[in-house]
């Protein structure tokens, strides 16, 4: 079986280890960080493609009373359905945000995310090392069968990272993208739980 440890993290919360990120509740904090990754133009695009606009097109504010809400309106059940993580380094460092939506208990299937927003840890194997603790979880502790994410086919790096952990391409929707003047493909990727056994 796949080690996967539970550590106690920041402030004593509940994290995910890897080798060299660790996946941790988001905490108020992670809001200025993220305002900034998030009004970053080049970071902004890799993460959102064609959605930048509406991703880059939040403030602060915005930013502090979505967080307060969700901490406000979270139930114990909803860690099962959706769950949004602060990756950081090993020592210390908040380096960007994932996540996990849309679990279908009877198809034990879900829909990630995944954005490496400081540019100093881009190509360095950090995206590849979250996939894998996020990946682990799903498919160990909460018995999933399938994963999907969608990305834009110009994110050659995360497309890289994703190929590292074993998804495949599944579906192309052709020029369903427009990123800095030219078009894209949408490239829907898919990972089984035996697939990622065998790629790890």
């Amino acid at each position: 079986m796949i080690d996967w440890p539970i550590t106690n993290g920041k402030a004593g919360n509940k994290l995910l280890k890897g080798t060299v990120v660790e996946l941790c509740p988001v905490v108020a904090e992670d809001m200025e960080r993220l305002y900034l990754w998030r009004n970053d133009e080049e970071a902004a695009t890799l993460a959102a493609g064609s959605s930048m606009v509406v991703y880059s097109n939040i403030s602060l504010d915005s930013l502090r009373t979505m967080y307060e809400e969700n901490v406000r309106t979270a139930r114990l059940d909803d860690k099962y359905n959706r769950a949004v993580f602060s990756i950081y380094t090993l020592d210390g460092v908040h380096i960007g945000n994932c996540d996990y939506r849309d679990v279908n208990p009877v198809t034990r299937t879900a829909t990630i995310g995944i954005a490496i927003l400081a540019k100093e840890y881009w190509s360095k194997g950090y995206g590849t090392d979250t996939l894998k603790v996020l990946l682990r979880f799903l498919f160990l502790r909460l018995n999933l069968k399938r994963v999907q994410l969608d990305t834009w086919s110009g994110n050659t790096r995360a497309i890289r990272a994703y190929e590292k952990c074993g998804f495949v391409v599944e579906g192309r929707l052709r020029q369903n993208e427009y990123v800095n003047g030219q078009y894209y493909d949408t490239i829907v990727m898919g990972l089984l739980c035996e697939e990622f056994a065998l790629a790890d």
